[in-house]
C-alpha cells in the first residue's frame, strides 16, 4: 500500500512539473510592437488601396488578430495614417514615402505588408493573401509567407480571406518571433561608409599616437570594443575609404529599454571621430551610414 502511495505521489510530481515546463515553454519572450500596413505598389495612394478593397481590410484585420492573440503589441494603422493630412500626404510626394512616414509616427519596431488576392477559377473561387514583415529601422525582410483559401463555390470572400490567414498565420509568427529573438540576441545590422572629402588632408593612412598607428587601425579597434558584442565586418579598406557592410548594433538600448536608433550610433563614430581632431559630417538613411571626415 506504501508503494503504492508512492508511486501516486511521484505520478502527480511528474504532472505538476510537465505543467510548469510546458508553461515556461509557452511564456513569451521580449516581443517587437508591429503594425500591419496595406501593400501599394509605388504609384497608388495607401489610402485608397485601404479605402477601395474590403478584402484587404479583411486580411489585415486578421494577421493584426494573430498578433494580438500572441500578446503582441500592435499600432492600428489607420489611425496612424490619419495623423497625416492631406497636405501632408501631398508634400511627401510618393507613397513610399508616405508609408516610410506612418512607420516612424508608429514606433513600431516591425511592420507587415498585407496584400489579399481573390482567385475566380472555373473550379472554384479563393483568396490568396501574402505577408511580408519587415525591420522598421533598417527595412531588411525578416519573415514572409503566402497563404490560399480552398476553392469553393462561393462568392463568400471575406471567409475565404480568413481561411487563407489561417493557413499562414501560426508559422508566419513562429518565424518572425524567431527572427525577432536572434536581433534581441545578436543585434540590428547597419552598414557604414567612412570616406573623405575631396580638399581633405587626411586619408586611411594618416598616422595617429605614438605608436604611428594608421586612422584605419584606430577605426577598426574603436568597432571592436563599440559594436554590439564586438560584431563588424570591414568589407575593404583603401586609402580613402573604409567600408563596413555589417556593424551590430544593439535592437534596445541597455539603459532604457526603448529602441537604440541609427542615428545613435552614427552620433557615437562621430564623437570619437571628434577626439581625434577630425572635423566630421554625417548622413544617416535608414540602416546605412554616411561618415564623411573633411
Amino acid at each position: 500500500m506504501k508503494h503504492f502511495l508512492l508511486l501516486i505521489i511521484l505520478f502527480n510530481c511528474s504532472q505538476i512539473f510537465g505543467q510548469i515546463d510546458t508553461i515556461a515553454e509557452q511564456r513569451p519572450t521580449i516581443q517587437p510592437t508591429v503594425m500591419v500596413i496595406p501593400f501599394a505598389k509605388e504609384h497608388q495612394s495607401m489610402r485608397n488601396v485601404l479605402e477601395n478593397d474590403i478584402y484587404l481590410r479583411v486580411a489585415m484585420t486578421k494577421v493584426k488578430e494573430g498578433f494580438d492573440n500572441r500578446g503582441y503589441s500592435t499600432i492600428d494603422f489607420r489611425g496612424r495614417l490619419k495623423q497625416l493630412s492631406n497636405e501632408d500626404a501631398m508634400e511627401l510626394g510618393n507613397a513610399e514615402s508616405v508609408k516610410q512616414k506612418v512607420i516612424e509616427l508608429s514606433g513600431a519596431d516591425i511592420y507587415v505588408e498585407t496584400e489579399a488576392k481573390v482567385i475566380k477559377t472555373s473550379k472554384g473561387n479563393s483568396v490568396t493573401v501574402i505577408v511580408t514583415a519587415y525591420d522598421a529601422f533598417s527595412g531588411q525582410s525578416l519573415a514572409n509567407k503566402v497563404g490560399s483559401s480552398p476553392k469553393f463555390y462561393t462568392e463568400n470572400y471575406d471567409k475565404l480571406t480568413q481561411k487563407a490567414v489561417d493557413d499562414l498565420i501560426d508559422d508566419f509568427l513562429n518565424t518572425l518571433q524567431e527572427k525577432f529573438t536572434d536581433m534581441l540576441e545578436n543585434g540590428r545590422t547597419v552598414t557604414i561608409n567612412i570616406g573623405f572629402s575631396e580638399d581633405s588632408e587626411m586619408d586611411m593612412d594618416s598616422e595617429f599616437t605614438d605608436d604611428e598607428e594608421f586612422l584605419s587601425d584606430l577605426l577598426e579597434y574603436w568597432f571592436e570594443d563599440n559594436a554590439y558584442k564586438g560584431y563588424f565586418h570591414i568589407q575593404g579598406v583603401t586609402a580613402t575609404k573604409m567600408m563596413l557592410d555589417d556593424v551590430r548594433i544593439p535592437v534596445k538600448d541597455p539603459k532604457s529599454g526603448r529602441n537604440y536608433r541609427t542615428t545613435r550610433f552614427a552620433a557615437l563614430i562621430t564623437k570619437y571621430l571628434k577626439t581625434l581632431d577630425l572635423d566630421v559630417v554625417r548622413d544617416v538613411q535608414g540602416n546605412k551610414i554616411f561618415i564623411t571626415i573633411q
